[in-house]
């Protein structure tokens, strides 16, 4: 039997959006889920880590609705236990909260971010290094994809590649060496689910001096963003050891 994908569940989605659309998991399985690729979900925030990464094929940390400033003491071990994933050559990607915790737990800065939030469908630009990278390769040089965060990684970890960047975000995305990468925007999110968080923060948008129905308006499909996730699965799997 093959290695399941470990999911690091790091919280839960808005409660509204559970009853409709499932959580972070969910969306991150969906894309993902074909014959012959398994999952296993684990909340760091009420369960144990597991001791041993290489007992899975590839791990994905999920978003949340906490800040990494937070330091919170799950996501303290959390952050404790990535490098052992890094070290034992597992494939590991950080989404949002996932990129930024990756980012902090070898070395890199995070903090809020200095527009205060980032939500919607944006551009992201793709670097030089990008073209060569296993995950990214093959991809235009400028893609969409939806963000949601108010922190962000101001400075990437030493040794880190910068992959991604985007007119309100220098980090969409990095790598470390060849099977860790971290991204702020979401691959998991459709239009619903990028709608559902431009309306509840609608709000804090207009504190920023943003416009939520505008942003709403603009909310299309991101099939490239979207297709990270197929990579990744591949990736893990094609390293998979039986």
């Amino acid at each position: 039997m093959t290695k399941p994908i470990l999911i690091l569940k790091m919280g839960e989605t808005l409660p509204h959006l559970y009853q409709r659309r499932g959580d972070f998991e969910d969306w991150i399985m969906a894309p993902v889920e074909t014959a012959g690729i398994r999952f296993r979900v684990v909340a760091p925030y009420k369960e144990n880590l597991p001791s041993d990464p290489t007992e899975f094929a590839g791990v994905i940390i999920t978003g949340s609705h906490v800040m990494v400033t937070d330091r919170e003491d799950w996501s303290a071990q959390t952050a404790a236990w990535i490098p052992r994933v890094i070290e034992s050559g597992t494939p590991l990607l950080g989404i949002c909260y996932g990129h930024q915790l990756i980012a902090h737990a070898m070395g890199g800065l995070v903090g809020n971010h200095p527009d205060g939030v980032e939500l919607g469908t944006v551009f992201v630009s793709l670097s030089d290094e990008a073209d060569k990278d296993p995950l990214f390769k093959g991809l235009p040089k400028r893609i969409k994809a939806h963000a949601s965060h108010t922190q962000t990684v101001t400075q990437l970890p030493p040794d880190a590649t910068l992959l991604a960047s985007g007119a309100d975000e220098p980090h969409h995305a990095f790598a470390m060496g060849p099977n860790t990468w971290g991204l702020q925007f979401h691959p998991e999110f459709d239009v619903d689910i990028m709608k559902t968080y431009i309306h509840e923060f609608a709000g804090l948008m207009e504190t920023h001096e943003q416009d939520p129905q505008k942003t709403a308006e603009a909310v299309v499909e991101t099939p490239h963003s979207r297709s990270l996730l197929q990579q990744f699965a591949k990736i893990a799997m094609s390293q998979e050891n039986y």
